[in-house]
């Protein structure tokens, strides 16, 4: 790939119920050239053809082993060279959270990291997820640059990294998604793992743009959101980001997921 780059990125609530209110009229009038879903909830079969294989699209989907949970997807309009599902640690293999897809010159992954919920078996879960990820964004970063790729891994973090990437952040310092520990790692996955988040390089002052709004009381119309749909890009494709907008609905009722699609355009 040598021109310009677009890839966006959506947390889709369920593309069964997306695929419904907007979902499939927004992919086809995308100028993406990837596009990465996460929280698909739907296995292959449970998906209308529009949805599972669109006309100009190449696809992988990596649904959960558990039924109505967790799956992402990847939409190209490359076919790509090869497709990996998982990041080749046994308890998230088919959890139906990290797929990525080798394409000329980059590797572009989908990821769905865990929610987590304070003192529960979902916090305990998201951490050893970001255990074991963090060394494998360092092996990906080095495994692309050996086969003269760069890499972006886009997808929902679950964590917001500073006080500028949510509204609210006072009421949610004991909360999963602002904890110390969970920004402290995602901290580490800037400087350890040398990734760079391509927004905030065009945007370091913010605040937001948020990219999540609770479905409860007025967060969507207040703009009470939080950024945690990110595009992290190794540091020669981060320098090359050119443009990233979160594509907010206009109005609440023109929503298709509670997740607004965040889409990165890279000249290289």
């Amino acid at each position: 790939m040598r021109g310009v780059l677009t890839v966006s990125t959506v947390n889709v609530n369920g593309l069964r119920a997306a695929a419904k209110k907007g979902f499939v009229e927004w992919l086809a009038a995308t100028k993406a050239d990837v596009v990465c879903c996460q929280e698909v909830r739907a296995t292959a079969d449970q998906l209308p053809a529009s949805v599972v294989a669109p006309e100009g699209w190449f696809t992988a989907h990596a649904p959960s082993a558990v039924k109505g949970r967790n799956g992402v997807a990847v939409y190209s309009r490359v076919e790509p060279d090869e497709v990996r599902v998982g990041f080749g640690e046994p308890e998230f293999e088919d959890s139906g959270r990290y797929l990525e897809v080798h394409l000329p010159g980059v590797v572009v992954a989908s990821l769905y990291l865990p929610s987590g919920d304070v003192g529960t078996e979902r916090q305990d879960e998201k951490e050893r997820f970001m255990a074991a990820f963090l060394p494998y964004l360092v092996e990906l970063r080095a495994k692309a640059a050996a086969a003269g790729r760069e890499a972006v891994v886009v997808g929902d973090w679950n964590i917001a990294y500073d006080t500028i990437d949510l509204k609210n952040w006072r009421g949610n310092r004991k909360n999963s998604g602002f904890l110390p520990e969970e920004r402290e790692w995602l901290g580490r996955v800037y400087t350890e793992a040398g990734y760079t988040d391509v927004q905030r390089r065009l945007d370091p002052e913010g605040p937001g743009p948020y990219t999540w709004w609770s479905y409860r009381g007025q967060a969507f119309d207040n703009d009470s959101g939080w950024r945690i749909d990110c595009q992290l890009a190794t540091p020669g494709l981060a320098e090359k980001v050119v443009e990233v907008v979160v594509e907010r609905a206009a109005a609440y009722d023109q929503r298709w997921s509670d997740h607004a699609p965040v889409t990165a355009t890279y000249d290289i």
